[in-house]
């Protein structure tokens, strides 16, 4: 796992860990031992929780979003709302990699925005973007 100091989360991580992956689970715990131990600070955006809460909403496991706010209120999490400054950014990125969906470029934006110096997620397709580096959980 290299260094960093402020991180983006994406989507997918967070639903590794708080629906227990058994694919993914040791590693993610790692992730976010480290986060907290070293005192990194953790981002995410608003469009984070929208993608999370979609299924729990749908299959009525509320206690999947009370997990969820939990732990964002817990590890003390900064989320960023999407404004004029990070759809910018976004679009910018949609120029340059012509294979991003809009979610995607806003994620990698809000990151850049909030200068970030790490992105973690699982989607290696967002490794393209050159800006800010990306770790997957092949990586921890």
């Amino acid at each position: 796992m290299t260094d960093f100091k402020k991180v983006f989360i994406d989507t997918a991580p967070f639903i590794y860990f708080l629906e227990n992956s058994s694919r993914y689970m040791e590693s993610i715990g790692k992730f976010f031992t480290k986060c907290t131990k070293e005192n990194i600070q953790i981002v995410t955006s608003t469009l984070t929780i929208e993608e999370y809460l979609v299924l729990p909403y749908s299959n009525g496991k509320v206690e999947y979003v009370d997990n969820f706010k939990r732990f964002i209120e817990y590890m003390n999490i900064e989320v960023v709302d999407i404004d004029s400054n990070i759809a910018e950014q976004g679009a910018k990125i949609r120029g340059q990699y012509k294979n991003f969906k809009a979610m995607d470029a806003l994620q990698i934006a809000t990151a850049i925005v909030k200068e970030c110096d790490m992105f973690f997620t699982n989607d290696k397709q967002l490794r393209q973007e050159k800006e800010l580096p990306c770790m997957t959980m092949e990586d921890i």
